[in-house]
């Protein structure tokens, strides 16, 4: 790694983002912890995976970073510089740099535009005002995420393509505007599984080519090994396991990521009738959150008299960070 790789280009700490309920007529009715006391860094270049099932707040912390959400405490720096709150000019500064992936490329591409216009408009909303410099960075990136021969995709709309050329499409919507930072949002979780593997090699060389940072947003576990760095498992808003990813994935610490390893579909078919015992149970209420750990209802190891009373901090185990009082 490069100096540079080695800097921190995004920085969370204890953010916190709590959204208003309301009812009518009577006013404040609490919070919804959407995201609740998060701390990492990434650096220039990596890849990390932010892992949990629906509801976790994985969704409500990549709004917060795409600018989408604003933090109710806690800061977030890109490059150093306080992004938390950024307005006008300095927000679409900011989000130049990052691209964006979604879950659902069908959904996320304007039907009345065809590919060209949809991937001139990041490069018109962004000042590149000369319609021939356009076209050739428009063509450049088209290969770049193979939507070859390009004449035959330029003209077509969003309905005339398949789901995995949809998703190319978006890709390349994503880095044209040559961004430092990438957020793919369960990138492949709404394509065939034929199409997955080569939708995460494409985005892995693009991440390696250009030196791209990624956080890939998802909640199989399955798919980490083959993208991602660091995984960061995330539970009723809460971060409850750091680590390397071929360590999380052979070993899991947290009793909430062995369940969701246990969770995960097998591709080896001696294992697909093995009985996995799984938690009992659903995610919390992120309104009324319950006391301590936050997973001691559904833990089948939980410390009595300790895991339903006192909120688990970070402790090392290994080469993991863990949010459990199982290793103090």
């Amino acid at each position: 790694m490069t100096d540079k790789q080695r800097d921190v280009l995004l920085s969370i700490q204890d953010l916190h983002v709590w959204f208003e309920l309301r009812r009518f007529g009577f006013g404040h009715a609490g919070y919804v912890k959407a995201v609740d006391g998060v701390t990492f860094d990434l650096h220039y270049g990596e890849t990390i995976a932010i892992v949990g099932e629906s509801g976790c707040g994985k969704s409500s912390l990549m709004k917060t970073i795409l600018g989408l959400n604003k933090p109710t405490r806690g800061a977030i720096k890109f490059e150093n510089l306080d992004v938390g709150t950024p307005e006008g000019e300095a927000l679409r500064q900011y989000r130049a740099k990052i691209g964006y992936v979604q879950q659902d490329p069908f959904g996320a591409l304007a039907p009345f535009m065809n590919v060209q216009r949809i991937l001139e408009e990041p490069l018109i909303i962004n000042g590149v005002k000369d319609p021939v410099e356009r076209e050739r960075r428009v063509r450049k990136v088209m290969e770049e995420v193979k939507l070859t021969p390009v004449d035959d995709f330029l003209h077509k709309f969003p309905h005339m393509l398949s789901g995995g050329q949809q998703q190319r499409v978006v890709i390349a919507r994503a880095i044209i505007l040559e961004p430092k930072l990438v957020v793919a949002d369960e990138p492949v979780s709404m394509l065939d599984a034929s199409v997955r593997v080569e939708i995460l090699k494409l985005l892995r060389g693009l991440q390696e080519k250009y030196k791209l940072a990624v956080i890939y947003i998802t909640h199989d576990l399955s798919t980490v090994r083959y993208f991602s760095e660091r995984v960061f498992v995330m539970y009723a808003g809460n971060v409850v396991e750091k680590a390397p990813v071929g360590s999380l994935v052979h070993n899991p610490k947290h009793p909430y990521t062995v369940a969701l390893k246990d969770a995960t579909a097998d591709p080896d078919a001696n294992n697909a009738l093995t009985y996995r015992e799984l938690p009992p149970g659903e995610p919390p209420s992120l309104v009324k959150p319950p006391p301590g750990c936050r997973f001691h209802p559904r833990c089948p190891r939980r410390i009595e008299n300790l895991c339903e009373v006192e909120e688990p901090y970070d402790i090392q185990a290994d080469d993991h960070l863990v949010a459990c009082w199982l290793y103090k």
